[in-house]
Parts: C-alpha cells; sequence; structure tokens
C-alpha cells in the first residue's frame, strides 16, 4: 500500500510517467537496441533521445507508449530526455541482473571483516540500483517500490549485495565501461515464487492454486493478523513469566542481567555444549560470563562479537542491551558505547529465546571484544547457565507472501522486464533443497529461465548458475541429499543450455555458516563464465570428465584439463547394479582420474555427491574446482 502511494504522488504531477527503473545514474545496455517505456495521456506525442539518437512514438488509448533506442557503444554521461524530463549523469555499459535468495543478498557488510581492504572503494563508473520488496499474489505489478540508481561507495554499497558489489568492480577494471548492477533478491525464498504465473498453471497447475489461494484478500489478513497476535502474546507470556526479566529500578536490562546479580549457583557449561542430552528447549535460556577489563581499556568503546547463535539473542553488558538478533543467520556484531565497561568485573548476559529446537553457539566464530584491530580481547567458552522460562511451540505464523509461487516475479522481475540487461545471475536453491523438491528443481530451474527470457524478449539472455556451496557437517560415509540433488540440477540444465555457465563454489562454503563469507571469489568465478558466454568462448572454467571407461573393477575418467594437483583424490563413490554407493580410491594423473572400489562391476560414479564433501580436491591446472556430479557408466564399455 505504501508503495502505491509514493507512486500515485510521484505520477500525478505529469503527464509523461517513468518506471522506477529510469532515473538519473542509470546504465543502459550497450551493443543492442534499448527499450525505454512509459505511461502518458492518451494519443500523447513523446519523444525519446540520447546521445543524438532520437525516436518518436505516440501513447496508446490505455496511454502506453514504447520505443527502442539503436544499439550504442559504451559512453557517458549522457542525458536521457523523454518529453520533458531530463536524466542527467546517464551511462551506456553493461548492465547485470542479481537475483535469487540470501546468498545472492549478502551484503558489504555481513562480509566486511573477510575484505576489510575493500570497505572505503569508491567507483563513479559502478551503479548499484537495489528492487525493494514487492509482492504480488494476483498479477505483475505495474512497477517496483520507489528506489534509485546509486554510486558505488562505501556507504550505497554496505547494505547491497556484496557479489553484484565484487562483480561490478571487477568488470568495470577489466572491461573500461560503466557496470549497472541491479539486486532483486530475497532470502529464503523458493525458486516457483520467481516463475510467472501463467507458467505455473500450465506446468504446475498445483502451485499455481496455491498462488490462487493467497489472492483472497480476507483469508490473508486473517492469517496475518493471527500470527501477529500469536507472536504477540507468546512473547507477552514469556516476558511476564521470565524470572531473569524482573524489573530493576533504574535499568532498562531485568534482574539477570545486572552486575551485582549474584549467578554463583548458576551451572557452569562449554558454550558449545549448553544443555544435556542435546534436548530442546523452548522458551528462554539466560548465559552470564564475567570478563576483567584492565584499567587501560576501562571506559573505552569496543565491538562485542558473539558469533552466530540460535536461535534469537537479546545481549547486555552490565545491565544495558547492547544488542539483538531476531533470527539465526546474522553475525552478532555489538557495538558497546564509551564508557559502559569498567574497570574490573564486567558481566555479559545473553538471553536466549527460543520458538523451535535447541538454543546453541555457532563453532568456528569469532567470540571476544575488539577495542581495535590489534587490541582484542577473547572471551571464554565458559559461561554460567540458568533457565528462564519455558514455553510451549508458538503457533504464531501468518502467511509470507514471499514464499508464494509467482509472487516475486509479479513484484520484482516483471516491471523491469524488458529493461536492456547483459546477462543474469541466479544464486537460489536452498529453499528447494528437500529431497521431494530437489527431484524438481532442474525442470523448474529451465521454466524460469525461459519465462524471464520471455520476459525480457531476449531468447538468448545468458544466465550464470551460481550452484550451491559446501554446508554441515561434514560425513565420511556416502549421502544422498537434496543439496546434492539441487547441485546436480544446476549442472545439468547449465550444461544442456548453450547460453548458460556454472559457477562452481563447492570449495567455498562453511561448514556451520550457510552464507559463506568469500563471495569476491563467487564473484570472480561468475565473472569467468560470463567471459566465457559473452566475449571469449575459449576461456577455460571448470574441469568436466569427458570421457568414462570402465577396466574391470577400475573406472577411468579423462578430464577436459591437466589436474591441478595429482595423486590421491577424495569423495567418489561407486554403485553397482544394485544402486548402493560406497567410497572408493581415486588418484590423478595429467587428466586422467583412475577410481577403485569394492564393486566388482560399476555402473555409476559420484563426485562430491555429499552437503559437504569437505574432501574433495579435484581442481583444474586454472585453479578452479570440478564440480559435484552423478555420472551413469555406458554398460557396453
Amino acid at each position: 500500500m505504501l508503495c502505491a502511494l509514493l507512486l500515485s504522488a510521484t505520477l500525478c504531477n505529469a503527464e509523461v510517467r517513468l518506471p522506477q527503473i529510469f532515473q538519473s545514474g542509470m546504465v543502459l545496455q550497450r551493443g543492442t537496441n534499448i527499450p525505454v517505456w512509459g505511461q502518458a495521456s492518451p494519443q500523447e506525442s513523446v519523444t525519446v533521445s540520447l546521445n543524438k539518437k532520437k525516436c518518436v512514438t505516440t501513447a496508446d488509448t490505455n496511454g502506453y507508449w514504447r520505443v527502442d533506442l539503436p544499439a550504442m557503444k559504451a559512453g557517458g554521461p549522457y542525458e536521457l530526455r523523454i518529453n520533458d524530463h531530463v536524466l542527467s549523469d546517464v551511462w551506456v555499459g553493461d548492465v547485470w541482473l542479481c537475483s535469487g535468495q540470501s546468498n545472492m543478498e549478502t551484503t558489504l557488510e555481513r562480509v566486511s571483516p573477510q575484505y576489510p581492504d575493500e570497505l572505503n572503494d569508491s567507483n563513479n563508473m559502478v551503479r548499484l540500483f537495489h528492487v525493494q520488496y514487492q509482492t504480488d499474489t494476483r498479477q505483475p505489478s505495474a512497477d517496483l517500490c520507489p528506489t534509485s540508481w546509486q554510486r558505488l561507495n562505501r556507504q550505497n554499497a554496505w547494505r547491497f549485495s556484496s557479489i553484484g558489489y565484487f562483480l561490478g568492480k571487477q568488470l568495470q577494471r577489466e572491461k573500461g565501461v560503466a557496470q549497472g548492477i541491479i539486486e532483486s533478491a530475497w532470502g529464503g525464498t523458493p525458486i516457483e515464487a520467481w516463475i510467472a504465473s501463467d507458467t505455473l498453471a500450465k506446468y504446475y497447475p498445483v502451485l499455481h492454486r496455491q498462488t490462487q489461494l493467497y489472492q483472497n484478500d480476507a483469508f490473508v489478513q486473517a492469517q496475518q493478523r493471527a500470527g501477529m497476535v500469536a507472536n504477540h502474546r507468546w512473547q507477552e507470556i514469556l516476558d511476564e513469566g521470565d524470572p531473569g526479566m524482573a524489573p530493576v529500578e533504574g535499568s532498562e536490562g531485568g534482574l539477570w542481567t545486572q552486575l551485582s546479580f549474584d549467578d554463583s549457583a548458576w551451572s557452569e557449561v562449554n558454550q558449545y555444549d549448553l544443555l544435556p542430552n542435546q534436548r530442546e528447549m523452548i522458551g528462554s535460556l539466560w548465559l552470564r560470563q564475567h570478563v576483567q577489563i584492565s584499567k587501560e581499556h576501562a571506559g573505552k568503546a569496543a565491538q562485542l562479537l558473539l558469533g552466530t547463535l540460535y536461535d534469537s539473542d537479546v545481549t547486555y553488558i552490565n545491565g544495558v542491551k547492547v544488542g539483538n538478533t531476531g533470527y539465526q543467520y546474522p553475525p552478532r556484531r555489538y557495538q558497546v558505547p564509551a564508557g559502559l565497561l569498567r574497570e574490573g568485573d564486567n558481566v555479559i548476559t545473553v538471553r536466549f529465546i527460543n520458538k523451535n529446537g535447541k538454543p546453541y553457539f555457532i563453532h568456528e566464530k569469532p567470540y571476544r571484544l575488539v577495542f581495535t584491530k590489534d587490541d582484542v580481547q577473547p572471551l571464554s567458552e565458559q559461561w554460567r547457565l540458568k533457565q528462564g522460562l519455558e514455553m510451549p511451540y508458538s503457533i504464531g505464523r501468518g502467511v509470507d507472501l514471499q514464499y508464494q509461487p509467482s509472487t516475486l516475479f509479479n513484484g520484482m522481475i516483471s516491471p523491469m522486464a524488458p529493461f536492456a540487461v547483459a546477462g543474469v545471475l541466479w544464486y537460489q536453491g536452498e529453499s528447494n533443497a528437500d529431497t521431494r523438491q530437489a527431484s524438481e528443481y532442474a525442470s523448474l530451474l529451465r521454466l524460469m529461465m525461459a519465462n524471464w527470457r520471455q520476459a525480457f524478449q531476449r531468447p538468448e539472455l545468458p544466465f550464470v548458475i551460481i550452484q550451491l556451496a559446501n554446508y554441515m557437517e561434514p560425513s565420511v560415509q556416502p549421502q544422498n541429499t537434496g543439496w546434492s540433488m539441487v547441485r546436480e540440477a544446476q549442472r545439468v540444465v547449465a550444461k544442456e543450455d548453450n547460453r548458460a555457465e556454472l559457477a562452481v563454489t563447492i570449495d567455498v562454503g562453511e561448514t556451520v555458516d550457510i552464507h559463506p563469507l568469500r563471495k569476491k571469489d563467487v564473484a570472480q568465478r561468475v565473472a569467468l563464465a560470463l567471459e566465457r558466454l559473452l566475449w571469449n568462448p575459449r576461456v577455460i572454467l571448470s574441469p568436466e570428465v569427458e570421457k568414462a571407461t570402465v577396466e574391470g573393477t577400475q573406472v577411468v575418467f579423462v578430464l577436459s584439463q591437466p589436474l591441478l594437483n595429482e595423486g590421491a583424490l577424495y569423495e567418489f563413490e561407486v554403485a553397482g547394479a544394485d544402486g548402493r554407493y560406497v567410497n572408493a580410491e581415486a588418484e590423478g594423473q595429467g587428466s586422467r582420474i583412475t577410481i577403485k572400489s569394492s564393486v566388482s562391476k560399476p555402473v555409476s560414479v559420484r563426485y562430491a555427491w555429499k552437503n559437504n564433501p569437505i574432501r574433495a580436491n579435484v581442481f583444474g591446472k586454472n585453479g578452479l574446482p570440478m564440480s559435484p556430479f552423478e555420472l551413469k557408466l555406458d554398460s557396453n564399455e
């Protein structure tokens, strides 16, 4: 509703009205016709000019108009004139659409500890366009929510896609032309949310009917209100009954957050083993840790790093709240104001609030007080623990329309089409990685790509599919998981489409974090894939199996390039006719891999077919990892 009001206020003052995507500071795509469109009074004449090119048209009876400016070389800045509208600082270069779920959304701020030297970069020839969240259950929205094109600098990039940020900088440096990065992504969303309704109605009618369920406003509003009331009541009961929240006069924190509170009778626990038998704890759980602050550090501002926690937390120092996070994924980086830390004894109090599962600290994350880059005080793994109030499971859910089929295509993709872009980066799949959904992922991905190519009126619109990274606890034994199935679907779809490439990231993930930090590596691999798709087909990407033969009980692969590391190779599995996979030994030499196992008649081989194949070490001579795969062997060989 707010979007609609803002749009109406913006548009009512001008006869010629432009979509949000057309603004000063924008980048237009070089080397192809440039669609420009909008609304005007019916039958109004519209003149569009850019860089000495001019097109004239007349709005139709509904007020819609469109022109296609001729293809241009890179350059700028120019003025784009549409009747009385003058858009300044307009560049012609390359435009990239970055879409998917949270790993595409992961911001520069989130990955900043990995890349401290990137934080103050600016580049006038890289422009960022962030599509605001918007859903529509019925039809494509008339326009995007109000937003704008921004120059790349720390302030504008801080909350922007880190992959888009790194890609824009790299391609601008390599190509010497302006780069426009459009981020249209939403964390946690499934692929079906990004596919048009008519496409799903034809191929996946059940998903289409699922969207129809949410086209009833009364139903949606009732669900939303019920969820909001249930969540509010659950939290109200928790806060009222939690002994740790007993009020303390003159303090914003409850009784158990105070430095003066005696916690000597609380249990002593290691942060990685909070509860006996790993039992669930729904409600609140309190932890306190006393830290000794030196005279030198007393009174100084600091940053408290509490790694990543499950699920939500409210954190206090000496009774003062320094931060809170409402769900499990964000890193806890809380600012400690000057004057709060005192010489001698201080107490950090963490109030876990869990609505599902068991609270825990994530391994391999930083837990410390940071005064400066080189002045750090680690926290202990030992805490004092006390249960606050146990609660029933929360029943409040409401309706999250972004998870419903077609809602994001309608709200965040269609309103931009047919804006000219050079290519699409697609990083999604985690939310479709349960086994049932994963089995359909290849089909849905094909439909989505065809759908977007039709919407943008580019039958050969290039796609780079970013494969899911390694994640979760490693396994010694073979696994058959939805994550592996989604990776295989991504590989197969990219392989069969001559306008698509796969960016393999099986080596840049993290065991404990679904949002790995190494986003610059991902952007570099995307840039290589784009180089191959658009400019230099001789570019070599990840190694692939070109030939597979069965020699007795052994399987021999010939790869598309020599190996970077010869000798023992890991994460191979072989199956016989019974379909049961067993671990296999493998050895690489040159561009050949020889695989040995206990299976007398191999019929299939898998590589890195696990959630987190942490030992996978097949890399091409160019340093890129081989993709996970499942390969059926020819019984005649």
